[in-house]
């Protein structure tokens, strides 16, 4: 495995400067997300939540596909490798989220 292999560190145990152990707050996506999650539940009250799982996908396909794109100069070929999508499915989701 590579570092590419996961997004997800571990939090780590680190020495502040008076020597107290402390854990390092996590800087990653899955962190991000829960963060992000924790404030959304926070904010939303009573609220009815309905199709979170499809707003939650969307919100972080559309940058992930941009970035990805943007990282293969527009090659959809390279970009559907690097994604592990077929370039149909890409070619699908770059027309949804207005990409093209």
């Amino acid at each position: 495995m590579n570092k590419f292999d996961t997004l997800a560190n571990h939090p780590e145990t680190i020495q502040t400067q008076d020597n107290t152990p402390t854990v390092r707050q996590e800087n990653t996506l899955r962190a991000e997300v829960e963060r992000s999650l924790s404030r959304y539940f926070e904010n939303i009250e009573d609220e009815p939540v309905t199709n979170l799982h499809h707003m939650v996908i969307s919100e972080v396909e559309a940058p992930l596909i941009g970035a990805v794109m943007g990282y293969c100069g527009n090659n959809q070929s390279k970009a559907s490798i690097m994604l592990g999508l077929n370039r149909g499915t890409l070619r699908t989701k770059l027309k949804l989220y207005g990409l093209l």
